[in-house]
């Protein structure tokens, strides 16, 4: 069997149950759901990782406080 060329990363268990049901519930495959998602989740031009270490440096404290 060939190897794929690209990454495809594995969803949690309890996240394509949930998947499953909202898909459902639209009436559309679970796929197109989660593409729709994951291009919400990415919409405004700054990327997650551009986020978070704005997050961190308005709060430094709270990356490294327990929760």
């Amino acid at each position: 069997m060939p190897t794929p060329k690209w990454y495809s990363p594995r969803i949690r268990r309890d996240l394509v149950a949930k998947l499953y049901v909202c898909a459902q519930a639209e009436g559309i495959p679970m796929t197109k759901l989660a593409d729709r998602l994951v291009e919400q989740g990415l919409k405004g031009g700054a990327t997650p990782h551009e986020e978070i270490k704005a997050r961190l440096a308005e709060e430094p404290n709270q990356a490294t406080e327990p929760r």
